[in-house]
């Protein structure tokens, strides 16, 4: 009986290991292993400003040629660029690369029912019940949800200002 067990466990465990090695060695990888560096290679703020639901489907439609590079705003032109080099491509032929949105809170029209506040996800919109909200600029990504959740229709998307970190020189137009 002792010998029966023994036997059926070793059995067991050696086809067990067998069937993890051929897992291993006979793995198919369903997705393109392009997708997967364009992902890292994104800002992954997850914000939608791209108009998907966060970096992964955008690197898949990058890769399945939906969408061009220029398509991120929080990356702006230096994604652009890593994307370009990575997929062989000129940068200077995507065209204007759209600049991240921040939102703005018209204070005259906030009555200060924390809806933005509790629906922003990077903690960007800054207030109390019953008080005026701002929106930290430099936390905000963009993702219209506070603008959503606003019943006083008081937040307003705009482009974010430029400044020595995001601003580009244009190249030139030929004479």
């Amino acid at each position: 009986m002792v010998l029966a067990i023994l036997a059926i466990t070793v059995l067991g465990a050696g086809l067990g290991l067998l069937l993890g090695i051929a897992g291993k060695v006979f793995a198919v990888e369903e997705e393109n292993p392009l997708v997967k560096e364009i992902e890292d290679i994104l800002p992954g703020s997850q914000c939608g400003q791209c108009g998907f639901p966060g970096c992964s489907p955008a690197a898949k439609a990058v890769v399945d040629g939906e969408i061009g590079i220029n398509f991120c705003p929080p990356g702006g032109r230096a994604l652009v660029e890593d994307l370009a080099k990575l997929l062989d491509i000129d940068p200077n032929s995507v065209g204007e690369v759209a600049k991240p949105l921040v939102a703005a809170i018209n204070e005259e029209l906030c009555v200060g029912c924390t809806k933005c506040f509790k629906a922003c996800p990077t903690d960007a919109v800054v207030g109390a019940n019953g008080q005026i909200h701002v929106v930290i600029s430099s936390a905000c990504t963009g993702c219209k949800k506070c603008q959503e959740a606003c019943p006083e229709n008081c937040i307003s998307m705009s482009p974010e200002e430029e400044s020595l970190n995001t601003w580009h020189w244009p190249k030139p137009h030929a004479a």
